[in-house]
């Protein structure tokens, strides 16, 4: 890593603090530090990969206006975040609502995972990028799909019928208006990994609490319990990170997440699953993360052990991939190229899981076996 992308991550890190409100920096000092030493297209850049590009903007308003970009560069970062960001949150809330209402009055219940129950816990909902919107029908997904697909009236504002893609694993997949849905009828791949079947069974029993909701426009719309979510929200974060990437988005999730809610968290409880399926190191690395970096308060994770030049390389891992390769198109190059990733990523396949590669591996081939449109 050269000198001037290490100043950029530092110019990065110390934004993001600003923008979140961990920044323990005096304003003129950070000021001082700015002037003329950031290359602002870079930045930008930089945090539109790491899904910050609303954080960074909350920082860089809280600069002295002498360092700030410049002012046509400023203008347009300001109207893709009320565009691209505020305004898409508004339609993405919104669509939830009807989602909901059309599952409420057809007797499901609907709980939100990922996307909209992580925004809830941002400073600004809003400022969190929204993607497809991940549900979770207490069991009923089958009968929730098949439900959607006799209805007569016209659900997405643009066509009578919906489509239901099942080619993916653990949940279905649909559109609705201009959001893509994931209807899961399991949390998490079984295929995956061996240790996934018990893990998924935690999963089903959390699953069945109802206790946690919110009214989105007069809609009933379900939240996972504290505990459910923490799971996944873990789980969710070290697969991707295992198979391809995270970003600092997935740690800011995290870390609001518990910022929010670590006092109805089952630490003890929690901890004992992260030991059991062998995800401690990681979960370490992670919560150190949050502190040591993004300046979030040490009391409110618990204090476990970790190596410090490890927990580094899964900052940098973060920041900037080993294994960076783009994916090709066609089917028998993007083969050898999940072999590569594959095995480049052994390192933290080793960090995050007690099962070993060359299993992980034949149940990835028999993954794909299962869902030939997943390869």
């Amino acid at each position: 890593m050269n000198t001037n992308r290490t100043d950029i991550h530092k110019a990065f890190l110390q934004l993001a603090r600003l923008g979140i409100g961990t920044g323990s920096e005096s304003i003129q000092g950070l000021g001082d530090r700015f002037h003329g030493s950031v290359d602002w297209s870079v930045m930008r850049t930089l945090a539109e990969e790491q899904g910050m590009y609303a954080i960074v903007l909350d920082g860089i308003e809280k600069l002295p206006a002498s360092v700030r970009p410049p002012q046509e560069m400023l203008l347009e970062w300001i109207g893709e975040v009320l565009q691209g960001y505020e305004y898409r949150f508004e339609q993405y809330e919104g669509t939830i609502a009807k989602l909901a209402g059309f599952y409420n009055s057809h007797g499901f219940k609907m709980m939100v995972l990922k996307g909209y129950a992580c925004s809830l816990n941002w400073p600004k909902p809003d400022h969190r990028p929204c993607g497809d919107i991940d549900i979770w029908l207490f069991g009923r997904q089958k009968e929730a799909d098949e439900a959607l697909i006799k209805t007569n009236t016209n659900l997405t504002d643009r066509t009578n019928s919906i489509t239901i893609d099942k080619s993916h694993h653990h949940h279905t997949v649909f559109e609705w208006g201009e959001f893509t849905v994931e209807n899961h009828y399991d949390f998490i791949n079984i295929h995956h990994l061996k240790g996934n079947n018990e893990l998924e069974k935690i999963f089903k029993d959390l699953g069945q609490d109802d206790r946690n909701y919110v009214e989105v426009n007069n809609e009933k719309v379900y939240l996972p319990s504290p505990n459910l979510h923490a799971l996944f929200l873990l789980k969710h974060m070290i697969a991707h990170f295992v198979g391809e990437r995270i970003t600092f988005r997935h740690l800011l999730d995290w870390a609001f997440f518990v910022e929010k809610h670590s006092k109805e968290i089952d630490w003890q409880w929690l901890e004992g699953v992260m030991n059991n399926f062998g995800m401690t190191t990681i979960f370490n690395i992670f919560n150190a993360i949050c502190v040591e970096d993004f300046g979030f308060g040490a009391a409110i994770f618990p204090q476990g052990q970790f190596n410090p030049s490890v927990k580094d390389r899964v900052f940098n891992e973060i920041l900037e991939p080993e294994f960076s390769e783009e994916q090709p198109k066609n089917l028998l190059p993007r083969m050898a190229y999940k072999i590569r990733r594959w095995y480049a990523n052994g390192w933290k396949h080793d960090l995050c899981y007690k099962e070993s590669r060359w299993s992980a591996f034949w149940n990835g081939i028999w993954n794909h076996m299962l869902k030939p449109a997943s390869i």
